[in-house]
């Protein structure tokens, strides 16, 4: 699947990941980040400096910053 979405629907698959994860775990840290996300009546987030922080992280993505790749390190 090589979908395109757009940043907004970008924002929602995020919110609706962390929201299950939430629902399945229970971890406060999710819950307490999820009303921060939480949009309100007019569309925005309740906390606005999550969506400055969200459009940061899609700019790291767009110019190719970000490197999710899995690593293993061996300790002693």
């Amino acid at each position: 699947m090589d979908e395109q979405i757009s940043v907004r629907q970008a924002y929602l698959a995020m919110y609706s990941f962390l929201e299950e994860l939430y629902t399945k775990y229970e971890f406060d840290q999710f819950g307490s980040i999820l009303g921060g996300m939480s949009l309100l009546a007019d569309g925005s987030p309740a906390d606005q400096a999550v969506w400055a922080d969200w459009l940061k992280a899609v700019e790291r993505v767009r110019e190719q910053q970000v490197d999710a790749t899995l690593r293993i390190r061996h300790t002693k």
